[in-house]
């Protein structure tokens, strides 16, 4: 038996759909309505709350092994959209949907007045890139202001790999007397082949002045007086007075942007920045690097709440700027493989 139904008002020119509410600037009444879209999911399982303990080790002179203390995400970027300072920022408004969907907020109060920074950065190793293919990086950088250099040379070292545990016993430690800083970072990258998805590697890292070093040792120019002063080197040495040199013969000028800050909750908050790497003198593009990071002092700071909108806002960023990202490289690989000679990579 056929069930009655209600006879359909008549439209006129004059009528506007019950239940709908009225166009507003112009856009249509389902455009207002229609809901943030869903953020993609993630290819690879969550790592929040399952990244291992350290086991308790100590160093050769009794001290123990350093703990990780920073987390860092990290997206390479194509450097070919970026070519005025403004462009940095433009790169901030990507974040707006990925915002949305993961409950994250982002602020730029303030930032358009932050300074564009300048540093001059050169890498270090032999001739058949020894240092890189056993996981260390050396490198040199110098802060420049308006064109001049400022400050005493930094050196940074670090061992850079996916396994947390040889990371944090490897001693990266100096012999020198001056001053140095540690930085023991877990570093979320995406996957090597496809969006979507997170990896992890370990830095462990090493800061200090070119002049804590000491008076005349200031040029280390061959292996055995790289590993005076950098005694982790040891093991990848092959005889006496091995030439260390200039990587790639290539002179890397990084101009960095502070952008804004993000706000996962819970306390948790990071600046945000953007840089690009680009040759010194003919200032050709290499690559760019969108970063963020939280620095504790125990894992017990980190809400795991807060580590999950994070975790899945950088997966939905990953989506949103897909015309930005370059996958399977980082910034150091790129300078490596100028030449066209890749170096075998742990990273």
């Amino acid at each position: 038996m056929p069930t009655a139904t209600a006879t359909a008002p008549a439209k006129s020119k004059d009528t506007k759909p019950a239940g709908k509410p009225a166009p507003k600037d112009g856009k249509p009444a389902a455009t207002l309505l229609a809901p943030i879209p869903k953020a993609r999911e993630a290819v690879t399982p969550s790592w929040v709350g399952r990244v291992p303990q350290l086991k308790p080790g100590v160093y050769a002179d009794g001290m123990p092994i350093h703990q990780v203390t920073y987390l860092c995400c990290k997206l390479i970027l194509r450097p070919n959209k970026f070519w005025s300072r403004q462009s940095f920022f433009d790169f901030g408004k990507v974040f707006k949907e990925p915002a949305k969907q993961t409950g994250v907020k982002f602020s730029v109060a303030g930032f358009d007045a932050e300074p564009t920074q300048l540093r001059e950065i050169i890498f270090i190793d032999t001739e058949d890139f020894r240092l890189y293919n056993n996981a260390f990086i050396l490198r040199r950088r110098i802060p420049y202001k308006d064109g001049f250099p400022i400050g005493d040379p930094e050196i940074v070292f670090k061992f850079r790999h996916p396994d947390m545990q040889l990371c944090a016993e490897t001693d990266v430690r100096p012999h020198i007397l001056g001053d140095h800083r540690v930085k023991f970072k877990c570093q979320a990258m995406p996957l090597k082949d496809r969006l979507g998805g997170v990896r992890l590697l370990f830095s462990h890292n090493v800061q200090f002045l070119r002049s804590a070093i000491g008076m005349g040792k200031e040029n280390v120019r061959d292996m055995d007086a790289l590993i005076d002063l950098l005694p982790a080197l040891a093991k990848v040495r092959k005889h006496p007075k091995e030439e260390i040199k200039l990587v790639s013969n290539t002179i890397v000028e990084e101009v960095l942007q502070d952008i804004g800050v993000l706000d996962f909750g819970d306390g948790l908050t990071a600046k945000a920045n953007v840089a690009i790497w680009r040759t010194r003198g003919e200032h050709r593009p290499l690559i760019g690097e969108f970063a963020y990071q939280f620095k504790f002092n125990d894992r017990k700071q980190l809400a795991q709440p807060a580590l999950k909108r994070g975790e899945d806002f950088f997966v939905a960023l990953q989506y949103a700027a897909e015309e930005y990202i370059a996958l399977n490289c980082t910034k150091t690989a790129t300078v490596y493989r100028l030449l066209g000679n890749p170096p075998k990579s742990h990273e």
